[in-house]
């Protein structure tokens, strides 16, 4: 049996972005909790580097780590959210991927 249609949407920021006067990141997760998505999680990577090329990682006084934010939602949603999520970030990058997800809940497949 197949998993139910969904988006994969990857955000990929630095730990130093700001929205609103706290970090990008986590005004991101609370904006989708207010907008009722089905899960968030943000990931604090090594090191990377974007369209710049500059290196962000972990130094020994100070940090500006690539943070990635992983959000699964259905498509329809996903749509809906992609534009606010877009106006809260100054610069980074969105990666969308169609994915087909199953839920589990209490032992058996629920909808996402």
């Amino acid at each position: 049996m197949n998993g139910q249609p969904a988006k994969l949407l990857r955000l990929y920021v630095n730990e130093h972005d700001k929205y609103g006067g706290k970090p990008l990141y986590e005004a991101i997760v609370h904006r989708c909790r207010e907008l009722n998505v089905a899960g968030v999680t943000a990931f604090r990577a090594l090191e990377g580097f974007g369209e710049t090329a500059e290196l962000h990682r972990g130094h020994l006084f100070q940090t500006d780590q690539p943070i990635v934010i992983t959000i699964v939602e259905s498509p329809e949603k996903a749509r809906q959210i992609l534009p606010v999520l877009e106006t809260m970030m100054n610069s980074g990058m969105i990666a969308v991927t169609e994915v087909e997800v199953t839920v589990v809940s209490n032992g058996a497949r629920a909808t996402l």
